[in-house]
C-alpha cells in the first residue's frame, strides 16, 4: 500500500509515535501535541484509528498504548501475524514477523474454523541490556 495522504492531525500524531523512544498512550501523545493545538482525546483517537486502519501504527494491548510500524511502508504488504517483544525493564518493544510461526497459527485456526481478523503476539520479558 503507498503511504495515504494524512491530515495534519494524522501526521502530527504519526511524527509523534515515530520520533518516540518507546509506546505512548493517547494521552501522552495529547500532552506532547497540545502546543500544536490538540485540546481533547478525542483528536488523537481519531487520528490513531486511521493511523491503525492505514496499517502505520500498532496498539499494544498489554499496555494499552501505540508505536509506530517498523515495517517500510512504500510497497504493498500485509502485516499477518504481529508480534513484539516487550522489555520490562527499559521498556524497549520491538516489532517483528515470522512466516514460519504465521503459518502454524494459520494452520491452527483454519482448523478450528475460525475466521481471524487480527492477530497481535506480546512476549514480555527482559531485553539483552537488562536481562
Amino acid at each position: 500500500m503507498v503511504t495515504p495522504q494524512l491530515t495534519k492531525n494524522q501526521s502530527l500524531v504519526m511524527g509523534a509515535l515515530a520520533h518516540s523512544d518507546g509506546p505512548m498512550s493517547a494521552y501522552t501523545i495529547l500532552d506532547k501535541l497540545r502546543d500544536n493545538g490538540f485540546r481533547a482525546p478525542l483528536q488523537v483517537y481519531r487520528a490513531l484509528d486511521k493511523l491503525l486502519e492505514y496499517g502505520l501504527v500498532h496498539r499494544l494491548e498489554s499496555l494499552n498504548a501505540f508505536v509506530a510500524c517498523s515495517c517500510p511502508h512504500e510497497h504493498e504488504h500485509d502485516h499477518g501475524v504481529t508480534a513484539f517483544t516487550i522489555c520490562e525493564g527499559c521498556g524497549q518493544v520491538t516489532e517483528f514477523h515470522d512466516e514460519v510461526i504465521e503459518d502454524r497459527l494459520s494452520t491452527l485456526v483454519r482448523a478450528q474454523e475460525f475466521k481471524t481478523e487480527k492477530t497481535t503476539i506480546e512476549i514480555r520479558g527482559h531485553c539483552k541490556s537488562c536481562a
